[in-house]
């Protein structure tokens, strides 16, 4: 079984983590910080833009798995994948300390949400045969 509309989403996805992995490691270096933010407000910024990569990536990637691997429309994947990947570029931009209501923030994380609002659709049909 190939999941290549999967992976097609999941390659973007790896350099938009790896960059934000990169850097939140210069800022810890630049503290001389491995654990922790050093009560840094920067690092505790980047911390948490990679960290909410971390908390929604890989929960919608599985549910895209799930969905491709039981022959879901490649439709549905596409619109969660082009969500995700989008939701996943901006939202960095918008997780800002001093600004709880940064649009971006909001773009990113309702994106990510539609995305599983989106492959909620095919998972129900295939379970139930709907």
């Amino acid at each position: 079984m190939t999941l290549i509309t999967t992976t097609l989403y999941a390659l973007p996805l790896t350099m938009i983590w790896f960059a934000l992995w990169v850097n939140v490691s210069r800022h810890r270096a630049a503290l001389s910080c491995s654990i922790g933010d050093a009560d840094d407000k920067n690092l505790l910024q980047v911390i948490r833009r990679h960290g909410n990569f971390i908390e929604w990536v890989p929960f919608v990637l599985l549910l895209m798995v799930l969905a491709e691997a039981q022959g879901a429309d490649a439709q549905w994947l596409h619109a969660a994948g082009i969500l995700l990947v989008l939701g996943r570029i901006v939202h960095p931009f918008g997780l800002a300390i001093h600004n709880a209501g940064h649009p971006l923030r909001y773009l990113g994380n309702g994106s990510n949400m539609l995305a599983v609002l989106i492959l909620l659709i095919p998972l129900v049909r295939i379970v139930t045969g709907l």
